[in-house]
């Protein structure tokens, strides 16, 4: 489980060091960083898919992404005495993103490259990783370290050794050194980052995946766009848990129930409501039912990742849908860590009467995602790897 995750000039995160428990709810104000906190914990999944220099190109570059106010902010500009202008840097431009968890630790510090002739010179690159073992960066913790191209890693009796010098600027070391033997640590962490879900408006429009049959195959884990729900609500039938998946429907939806069409090896589901001759396929049902069914059949499925991370599960859902879904929330969080970004009321409110819920509540001072209510001294210890 996670334990705190850590941004540093993402965008609207200028310094931010969360805590995390087993269910975390994120809230507050519309621009006050939700979706970036969203997007810089999926940026930082992206390192052990080798996608975090694609990914940052995707939004517009390191140049776009960067924290646009001053590298730090005086006492008397946060009290208004004095306006808020540039000053000379101290630090290198840096990106950084990193998270402690009960076993490992891992951050990354994205920079500029060195200037030279090349044609992707606006391209970022890594500039330390560092992999660790327990809930803060010390020089005695660490296990993996990587300085540019250089890549070491500790050994049992405690010498370092050097296992590549040449590593490209722009891979991961998660990527590229996951080795059982030589880096059991790197490859632990690629694997656990790798099993991790994002869940982020599906598609319910009329040509959308969950609508069409698919080729069914035994689907522990849902696929982030949920193109394979038949399978998954079948494999929930065949070695889940199936009188869950039953008190889900009928808890959104009375009366009603679920069944999967096989149709020489493509699959369907079929809707039975109460009042209806026939049953629904998926062509035929509203995008808000569609979308809870994809919820179900996410968060029902027998194999949960271990990190749960929903981006406003409410949208289209009929709000009388919403204490239902938060149910279904916090089911799945008796099983995995659990990250949801909602601002309904109606489901923050269904999900802050669990005992093991911890609301957390951004605001925008400044232009600066802080933490409602958490003065800097609150916030969990954190330290970033120097260059």
């Amino acid at each position: 489980m996670l334990t705190t995750l850590a941004v540093a000039n993402y965008r609207s995160l200028r310094d931010l060091a969360i805590p995390m428990q087993r269910l975390n709810v994120i809230t507050g104000a519309n621009g006050s960083g939700k979706s970036s906190v969203y997007r810089a914990l999926r940026l930082l999944a992206e390192t052990a898919q080798g996608g975090v220099i694609p990914s940052l190109a995707r939004e517009g570059g390191l140049q776009s992404t960067l924290w646009a106010g001053p590298e730090s902010i005086g006492k008397a500009v946060s009290v208004g005495k004095h306006p808020v202008q540039g000053t000379v840097r101290k630090e290198s431009v840096n990106l950084r993103l990193g998270f402690a968890g009960e076993e490992f630790g891992y951050s990354i510090d994205l920079g500029l490259p060195i200037p030279s002739n090349s044609a992707f010179s606006l391209d970022p690159v890594i500039k330390r990783e560092c992999i660790w073992n327990g809930p803060v960066l010390r020089p005695a913790a660490m296990l993996v370290d990587r300085r540019g191209a250089v890549v070491s890693i500790k050994r049992d009796d405690g010498d370092w050794q050097v296992i590549t010098q040449h590593l490209p600027t722009y891979d991961s070391m998660m990527t590229q050194l996951a080795d059982p033997r030589n880096a059991p640590e790197v490859l632990l962490l690629r694997e656990q980052i790798r099993s991790w879900r994002f869940y982020d408006h599906f598609r319910t429009d009329s040509d959308a995946p969950a609508r069409m049959p698919q080729i069914g195959t035994h689907t522990l884990v849902m696929s982030n766009v949920g193109s394979d729900m038949a399978a998954a609500f079948q494999t929930i039938r065949e070695i889940g848990d199936p009188a869950a998946l039953d008190e889900a429907v009928d808890d959104a939806f009375p009366g009603s129930s679920i069944s999967v069409i096989n149709n020489d090896g493509r699959f369907e589901i079929a809707m039975r409501q109460h009042g209806l001759l026939r049953p629904l396929k998926a062509a035929e049902l509203s995008d808000g039912t569609l979308r809870y069914l994809l919820w179900i059949a996410a968060l029902l499925t027998p194999r949960l990742p271990e990190l749960l991370v929903l981006n406003e599960p409410e949208t289209s859902l009929h709000p009388d849908l919403l204490p239902a879904l938060g149910r279904l929330i916090t089911r799945a969080a008796k099983h995995s860590q659990v990250l949801v970004v909602s601002h309904a009321t109606r489901l923050i409110a269904a999900l802050e009467r669990e005992p093991e819920s911890h609301s957390i509540m951004l605001e925008k001072e400044l232009g600066e995602t802080r933490m409602a209510g958490v003065s800097r001294l609150e916030m969990p210890a954190w330290h970033w790897a120097p260059r």
